[in-house]
């Protein structure tokens, strides 16, 4: 960590630190677990001056302030300086966790609002999401989410020009077809993958990394098993907080996947273009 790093830490603590240990993770910036000299454990994001890391901190906020999930307090939030308490860990995500992240998803997503998309645009990892207020979910979906991610992974050369070609024709044709209206919109985390997931003896302690938006909560689900984050056991549970509509597995999951697959393939490229392209000649 720089020693600027360390003072800005510092004033806005009240201590001194006295050691920093580098932590996984830090997509928008580098991450830290922060000793101070009065005894107290934080974890400090850093990035640079143009970094986006107050918009963390107000997604981290906002949920916390619907007392149903979770999340780390944010002590002190700038664009290059996040400062968090730490969150002990210990275990995995067994039965009894995935079970517990059934009950606080389910609560979280009975938060509601008058249309699909946020108050303010927000983000997911580095990446900007635009949440204008829509009335219509499929709308939402198509123009918000899979043609702006879409553009931007052609833009940057991640996405084949046929496979944009196939996502927009996807869109006007196909999509309406299999995105309903949902009863009403829900709040959502909005990346849950495992490594977002704090388990503490088999208990949630916390989610971190928010990319936070008003959406169908089935996206949410669908995200939750792109990368195997949750089985069997959340799914039973959050069934009998909030029945499931039929189609969610045999099409709509891997529809919704379309938007974090396009989300890894503006990051990384490799096998998710064709991820994108297998599912769109799927549905398409």
């Amino acid at each position: 960590m720089i020693p600027a790093a360390r003072q800005a830490i510092a004033a806005t603590a009240g201590a001194a630190v006295t050691h920093a240990v580098p932590l996984t993770g830090g997509c928008i910036g580098d991450v830290w677990r922060v000793d101070l000299a009065d005894g107290r454990r934080l974890v400090g994001k850093t990035a640079g001056a143009d970094g986006t890391l107050d918009i963390e901190g107000y997604m981290l906020d906002y949920l916390a302030r619907t007392r149903t999930v979770p999340v780390p307090g944010v002590i002190h939030a700038e664009p290059g300086l996040l400062v968090m308490e730490y969150v002990e860990t210990s275990g995995q995500l067994d039965a009894a966790a995935q079970e517990h992240a059934a009950d606080l998803l389910a609560a979280l997503h009975g938060v509601t609002a008058d249309a699909y998309g946020h108050e303010r645009d927000t983000l997911i990892g580095s990446l900007r999401q635009p949440n204008p207020w829509t009335e219509a979910w499929s709308e939402f979906f198509r123009d918000h989410r899979l043609l702006y991610m879409g553009r931007l992974a052609l833009e940057n050369g991640n996405l084949p020009q046929d496979t944009y070609a196939r996502l927009e024709k996807f869109c006007e044709t196909k999509l309406d077809t299999y995105i309903e209206q949902p009863d009403q919109p829900s709040l959502i985390h909005g990346d849950m993958w495992g490594g977002n997931v704090l388990v503490r003896d088999g208990r949630i302690a916390a989610f971190i990394d928010p990319a936070i938006h008003h959406a169908d909560a089935e996206i949410e689900l669908a995200f939750a098993t792109l990368f195997n984050t949750y089985g069997d056991p959340f799914f039973r549970r959050y069934q009998e907080h909030r029945p499931i509509r039929p189609g969610f597995r045999e099409a709509r999951r891997d529809i919704y996947n379309l938007y974090p697959l396009l989300t890894h393939t503006w990051y990384f490229g490799g096998q998710y273009p064709a991820q994108v392209d297998s599912i769109l000649r799927r549905f398409g």
